[in-house]
């Protein structure tokens, strides 16, 4: 089979044997590809250092199919983000994108819309965007990309009203839900009448400021809305507590 060429972030990479390394890219044409790259560990190899973390790399793929490894035969760097050297809590962010995109999407399920978010939110760190703002803002296209995207406008049980002084956002209903719901659902996080706002602005492409961090009990929603999708907690989570 000949080999196709793709664009690809490296969510992950781990050692194969003394030699190879199995690389799983997020790419914009295919989604999350795993692929096996022979020689892949050499210091002089077609991979150069492509396959850091968090690179964004140009690849030659060989597609396997059937649930078997695809094989790498060539990679180029394109692009790298100094930050993630440069500041601890931009790498943790960026560790957390790639947790996502990894654990969190299908083999060969394109999302081209989110691959270019998530290349979006490493070059806005690099710009000084906050790091816990780049990080919501991720989670929330994530979760709308996997079909989650929570019901921020009314109830997300019942449809009605939602609104005063507690709004109770549940991660099991799928957003904020009214008085009345509030007993259906197991676990929920209270907000803010300035978070819930703040939520909304977000959710609807709003632009904020850049070097303000979103509210605590945003990042506490959020995160349980994460946790809900993927079925554990992201262990990239408790990195961002405090950011």
């Amino acid at each position: 089979m000949p080999a196709e060429a793709a664009t690809g972030l490296v969510v992950r990479a781990s050692d194969w044997s003394e030699t190879s390394r199995i690389v799983t890219l997020f790419t914009r044409e295919w989604g999350k590809i795993r692929a096996l790259a022979k020689g892949g560990r050499r210091l002089r190899s077609n991979f150069e250092i492509a396959f850091d973390l968090l690179t964004v790399c140009r690849v030659m793929v060989i597609r396997k199919g059937h649930g078997g490894l695809d094989l790498l035969t060539e990679a180029r760097v394109e692009q790298r983000f100094a930050i993630l050297r440069k500041s601890l809590a931009a790498l943790y962010v960026g560790y957390y994108l790639a947790e996502l995109l990894a654990e969190g999407t299908q083999d060969y399920d394109p999302h081209p819309t989110l691959y270019d978010t998530a290349i979006s939110a490493l070059e806005s760190l690099e710009a000084g965007r906050h790091p816990a703002l780049v990080a919501t803002e991720f989670e929330l296209a994530w979760l709308r990309e996997v079909g989650y995207s929570p019901r921020l406008d009314a109830c997300a049980v019942c449809g009605g009203s939602v609104g005063g002084e507690d709004v109770v956002w549940s991660p099991a209903a799928g957003g904020v839900v009214c008085p009345q719901c509030r007993s259906r659902v197991l676990e929920g996080v209270r907000l803010s009448p300035g978070s819930w706002l703040w939520l909304q602005r977000l959710s609807q492409g709003e632009a904020l400021p850049a070097s303000l961090p979103p509210p605590c009990d945003v990042r506490q929603a959020l995160g349980l809305a994460v946790t809900q999708v993927l079925g554990r907690r992201p262990k990239m989570l408790r990195y961002l507590d405090g950011q």
